[in-house]
């Protein structure tokens, strides 16, 4: 667990997560323009759009095109995410192939995020993992909450555990452990990954970070230590959870990319597309971007030890 990986799988959340809190509504058109570019930057995984009710998250009204357009096509992992057996159907009608369901460790945020505790939001996502497992779609999950809640405080590591005990019974292929609110730190980390791998070493394990306090980077240089090699990341930094108070946005993309780099850890990323395509992002939303590439004038500084190879996913 103490060996650095060569390589890691980014999947880039900005559509999903990054999108969803922003108070611009972004066209499906330019949804769809910077999909393609992240595709073509080198991202073989995106998170693309959640199915739920529009009125709560307004920003995926438009999930249902979004997965028809791109997956038609698929030749990455694409995935969405659903609550329950209503949005599994609707991913199935919209054509989609990869799919994530999320969990709240702690029960105050699954109040607020699912409109019930944790135990019932488990019981409600079982149909729909029934539906999507039927239809031969891969499944990954995530535990929302894994190390600070908003309402509880400090997530209770048992309590993860449990969690990703039921989740794994559900028959997933990867499990992502989610800083929510920003305010984990390595320490966070080191003890949760630990026990969640101690339970589970079989199923491949994420994490999605989001950097309100700035621990993001040195979460990841902890999980990387880890041997985790599968992070969630939104370019710019944008982001954040609109049932979660506090919650500030996700590891940019372009700083992990430039962090792993550094690291001589494969990405199979462009670096420099990236950086055009935070700048298009940064026109689109009127406003500046958090990452720290944002405030430097120039393009990164060429690395020899980057590997851009294609990463597996």
């Amino acid at each position: 667990m103490s060996d650095m990986p060569e390589q890691v799988l980014i999947t880039e959340v900005l559509l999903r997560d990054g999108l969803q809190i922003e108070p611009v509504l972004v066209p499906t058109a330019d949804k769809l323009r910077l999909a393609y570019g992240l595709l073509n930057a080198g991202l073989t995984s995106l998170e693309i759009g959640s199915f739920v009710h529009p009125e709560r998250v307004p920003q995926m009204a438009d999930t249902d095109r979004l997965a028809a357009e791109l997956c038609a096509g698929e030749s990455a992992a694409l995935h969405t995410l659903v609550f329950n057996e209503r949005g599994a159907r609707r991913a199935l009608d919209a054509g989609a192939r990869h799919v994530r369901i999320i969990v709240s460790a702690s029960d105050g945020h699954s109040r607020s995020n699912a409109g019930v505790p944790t135990r019932e939001a488990m019981a409600r996502l079982e149909p729909a993992v029934e539906l999507l497992s039927a239809a031969k779609v891969r499944i990954e999950a995530c535990v929302a909450t894994a190390f600070v809640c908003p309402f509880d405080g400090e997530t209770p590591v048992g309590r993860v555990v449990d969690v990703a005990d039921r989740l794994r019974d559900f028959g997933i292929q990867v499990l992502h452990l989610a800083d929510t609110i920003g305010a984990a730190g390595p320490w966070h980390v080191r003890r949760t990954v630990t026990a969640v791998r101690a339970e589970q070493s079989d199923i491949p394990l994420g994490l999605h970070l989001h950097n309100t306090y700035g621990m993001a980077a040195a979460n990841v240089w902890e999980a990387l230590h880890l041997g985790i090699r599968r992070f969630d990341a939104a370019l710019g930094g944008i982001g954040g959870c609109p049932f979660a108070p506090g919650a500030a946005g996700n590891i940019a993309t372009d700083d992990l990319v430039n962090l792993c780099h550094h690291a001589g850890i494969a990405t199979g990323i462009d670096v420099d597309r990236l950086v055009e395509l935070r700048d298009e992002l940064q026109a689109l939303l009127g406003r500046k971007l958090g990452s720290a590439l944002a405030a430097v004038p120039a393009k990164p500084v060429p690395l020899r030890t980057a590997r851009t190879a294609p990463v597996p996913g």
